[in-house]
């Protein structure tokens, strides 16, 4: 290995060692997929992947790596703005141990260790306490290079409709592609978008709420914030890294806001976080999944000690606990805010109420909304009035690929995966969480391998029938094709 780096350091030599570690493994493998013509004349897309953050890239390297190489990449979002990591997300660590691998597929050279050690040395790593936001990202964008991904970015897909036997998938260029299979790693928003509560005064597309209504999950200049009384709802990790940066930005007051008497205090999916329960979830019975993730969503997770420790040493923080809000009347002055014990006013609020999950909300699948089936449908009725939130998750299948709650009426819908936070219910956190995408990409691909396989296997079984390889021409004991005995 010593003439791979000799003459370069840090990530150039680490660069040279995970190609040559990917060139060990055969990568990228050789295209084995038969090719299709569309209705257009032009040659059918095998895969469509949607977004290019941590799910996407590694979807796509390992479409790649499997041999599927006539696909695309898109994300809606500039170079270097893919995922939350240097837009809305607003940590200044993951809440992650710095040990958690996954975007690297198991090649050792391509984790975050391998990264990171380029740039640190082995003592940086020893020393280093959690992984810094802005590293993620950079250690992503790194691995995209290596393994040479190719990303359309600001492109992205703006419906996608049955073609005959193909999807059509119009994007935000106007350009129409013919696809085999749609993946939707579009992120945590990607199965719904922002949660927005219902109060009797307020209306969340209002034009008056510009300038006084956020959401923690949204673009926010917290410069505008200098100086004001802020009111936040919500006490998780969102709605306390947010508080953490108004009030750093010199926001004069930040009070959180929650229905529940206290924090939560246990993140009880650090009790599922094992192989064992990650590659099985997603094989156990409807009520099994059901029983598990309506609690786990119940539960909730606290908000990391880090950024309570952040939040709590700010003058002019605060939590109230045991007050829910109960209206919302947006004016031009402010925000006046009715809770169960008071009237408040502030300059401007915040909503810390997480990502709804709802697909009837996301336009790019309009045309399949009304078919996809729900855990709502498989559930019986008090459960799923019990459980509303978890009842409208997708019914996923053993690919992450969407079901059909009326077979037939749109047998394309198990060509569309969902590659995002919306799987959690069907396949447990493996299109999302760090550690479990080790897991959750090797299954999409293999599915949709499996598809194109099959979809195909005349085409391959005559490329069988047909092959011709002379292995014996060389020997005293090669037979041409036309004076062999039998089949061969």
């Amino acid at each position: 290995m010593a003439d791979l780096v000799e003459g370069v350091t840090g990530l150039e030599a680490a660069e040279r060692i995970a190609r040559h570690d990917l060139a060990r493994l055969n990568y990228p493998a050789a295209n084995w997929v038969p090719e299709h013509t569309g209705p257009d004349g032009k040659r059918v897309l095998d895969v469509l992947v949607v977004g290019a953050g941590m799910c996407g890239q590694t979807a796509g390297w390992n479409l790649l790596r499997e041999g599927i190489r006539n696909i695309r990449v898109i994300e809606r979002a500039p170079h270097g703005k893919e995922g939350p990591w240097n837009t809305t997300a607003r940590m200044p660590i993951l809440r992650s141990p710095k040990h958690l691998t996954g975007p690297d597929l198991g090649v050792p050279s391509l984790t975050f260790r391998a990264w990171y050690e380029a740039r640190h040395g082995l003592d940086g790593w020893e020393n280093l306490y959690k992984i810094a936001r802005l590293d993620w990202l950079d250690y992503l964008l790194w691995v995209r290079k290596v393994v040479d991904l190719p990303v359309e970015n600001n492109v992205g897909l703006d419906h996608v409709e049955p073609a005959g036997d193909l999807l059509k998938a119009t994007l935000s260029t106007g350009e129409i592609v013919h696809l085999r299979h749609l993946v939707l790693a579009n992120g945590r928003a990607g199965s719904g978008g922002f949660k927005w509560p219902s109060f009797p005064s307020f209306d969340p597309a209002a034009p008056k709420n510009e300038g006084k209504v956020f959401h923690t999950l949204g673009e926010i200049d917290f410069t505008k914030f200098v100086g004001k009384r802020i009111g936040v709802l919500g006490v998780l990790a969102t709605a306390v890294d947010n508080t953490a940066t108004a009030l750093e930005a010199g926001a004069r007051e930040v009070i959180c806001y929650a229905r529940r008497p206290h924090l939560p205090q246990v993140n009880k999916s650090k009790g599922v976080s094992f192989p064992g329960f990650q590659r099985g979830l997603g094989t156990l019975s409807d009520d099994w999944r059901w029983k598990i993730y309506t609690y786990l969503l119940a539960a909730g997770s606290p908000p990391p000690h880090e950024s309570v420790l952040r939040v709590q040493k700010q003058r002019g923080f605060s939590f109230h606990f045991a007050e829910p809000w109960l209206d919302v009347i947006v004016e031009e002055s402010g925000v006046t805010v009715k809770t169960a014990k008071a009237i408040e006013r502030f300059d401007a609020v915040m909503f810390g109420t997480g990502f709804d999950v709802d697909i009837a909300h996301r336009g790019e699948i309009a045309a399949f909304a009304s078919n996809i089936k729900l855990w709502d449908d498989t559930r019986p009725a008090d459960e799923a009035m019990a459980n509303p939130e978890a009842a409208l998750y997708p019914y996923l299948g053993p690919g992450f690929e969407l079901t059909e709650k009326v077979a037939g009426r749109t047998p394309l819908l198990s060509n569309i995966h969902l590659f995002n936070w919306g799987s959690i219910l069907s396949q447990g956190a493996l299109a999302g969480d760090i550690p479990g995408l080790f897991i959750g990409s090797p299954r999409l691909i293999q599915a949709i391998s499996h598809s194109l396989f099959n979809a195909d296997v005349a085409h391959h079984v005559e490329n069988m029938f047909n092959l011709e390889d002379p292995e014996l021409a060389p020997t005293n004991y090669f037979v041409p094709r036309d004076k062999r005995a039998g089949t061969l």
